[in-house]
């Protein structure tokens, strides 16, 4: 028998002063058994840094034909393809192709995760930006985090400033473009 998602709660206060989104969003977000929580912060980092109307996590790992987290318009029409971790080049050519906009988030090391993507064939490549934050932050993070959390994440010129049940952290986001 498959062991069962695990269900983490948010109540985040968002003041992103660079996008003027400010907002207090709530969430369930399910982690999958074979997701790390590492990647599980950085999908809710990337859905709260993109956060917009008609933003949505897709199925998850399970899911196939869509990224991590997604945007849609009114009409169900793809608007930005939101990837995390380290997606192979075909999904990124794929999301390239299929939305107005691809962007990645990763908790890992950025050159490691961009270096598989090195001569391959994506659609748009130099369109495409790779996010990453500083060493340690989302480590961080994963030890503060609980089933039911509290958090404040305040963005300012690119730097994250996260209070997340209590513990303080805060990190650069670096933006890599990809020389595909």
């Amino acid at each position: 028998m498959a062991l069962p998602a695990t269900i983490h709660t948010f109540t985040v206060n968002l003041a992103d002063v660079d996008r003027g989104v400010y907002e207090e969003v709530s969430l369930r977000v399910a982690r999958h058994p074979s997701e790390t929580e590492a990647y599980m912060m950085t999908r809710l980092l990337a859905y709260l840094l993109e956060y917009e109307e008609g933003i949505a996590f897709s199925e998850g790992i399970s899911s196939t034909e869509e990224p991590a987290v997604i945007v849609r318009d009114l009409t169900g029409r793809i608007t930005t393809w939101i990837e995390v971790g380290a997606p192979d080049a075909a999904r990124l050519h794929y999301g390239s192709k299929l939305a107005d906009r691809t962007t990645v988030y990763t908790h890992r090391d950025p050159a490691k995760v961009m270096a598989p993507w090195a001569g391959k064939k994506i659609h748009d490549s130099a369109a495409i930006t790779l996010h990453s934050f500083d060493p340690g932050f989302i480590d961080d993070a994963v030890r503060a985090l609980d089933r039911r959390n509290t958090a404040t994440l305040s963005v300012t010129e690119r730097q994250l400033y996260l209070e997340l049940n209590g513990t303080h952290l805060s990190s650069a986001v670096h933006d890599h473009t990809l020389s595909v």
